[in-house]
């Protein structure tokens, strides 16, 4: 078919990039600085020369020499000159180009990461998260309630009067003063009425007032 057609089978070159032209023209730079070290040299000689002649005939054809290689000199110093300016401004392009790409693969991952914290943040429920956080309120409310509860006392009420504490003492010890006086005293470690209990009904036997209790047999 190509050849029907007279299409060219050659594959096609691949486009010049500014990496490419950049190291092209840095070889071309390459060869000029060395054609104008030769150039520069070849004019020294010259002068050598031309400072040790007399004026003459051959004085002047190595002049016209002189002046040719400096003009050669010139016009490769221009295409050197020429040529930098021209391999600054194509660095600068790829210096934007690398920023560019760098900048689009910043983008590139931002749109990525964008994209998988809604996916992540899809999923948290908020109204959820306030539900949790009232009943949690409500059960620290709840702990707290039944500390309180287990902690209060029960034989004393926490807002008892320490002045009525202390009356009550003293009425008792009033108390135990005047059964002294009406009963004709109280024997030593013997128990004031107040704090005596009755006896109760399965005991058989009265306590014994005096001398040692009688020890059980078994």
């Amino acid at each position: 078919m190509n050849r029907l057609f007279g299409t060219s089978s050659k594959p096609t070159a691949p486009k010049p990039t500014l990496t490419t032209a950049i190291s092209s023209l840095d070889t071309r730079l390459s060869s000029i600085d060395v054609k104008l070290a030769s150039l520069t040299a070849e004019l020294s000689g010259y002068q050598t020369k031309l400072s040790k002649m007399r004026d003459g005939p051959g004085k002047t054809a190595l002049k016209q020499k002189a002046l040719k290689v400096l003009r050669q000199r010139k016009q490769y110093e221009a295409q050197r000159d020429q040529i930098q300016s021209q391999v600054w401004n194509m660095e600068q392009a790829q210096t934007m180009q690398d920023n560019l790409k760098n900048t689009m693969v910043t983008i590139d991952a931002l749109k990525t990461t964008n994209k998988q914290l809604k996916k992540e943040y899809g999923k948290v429920d908020i109204d959820q998260i306030e539900r949790l956080q009232d009943e949690m309120a409500d059960l620290l409310d709840v702990g707290n309630e039944i500390q309180e509860s287990l902690a209060r006392s029960y034989d004393v009420p926490e807002d008892v009067d320490e002045d009525e504490l202390d009356a009550e003492l003293e009425a008792l010890g009033q108390e135990v003063e005047l059964e002294r006086e009406m009963y004709g005293g109280v024997e030593a470690g013997a128990v004031p009425s107040f704090m005596q209990d009755e006896v109760p009904e399965f005991i058989d036997e009265a306590p014994q007032t005096g001398g040692k209790v009688k020890e059980v047999a078994g």
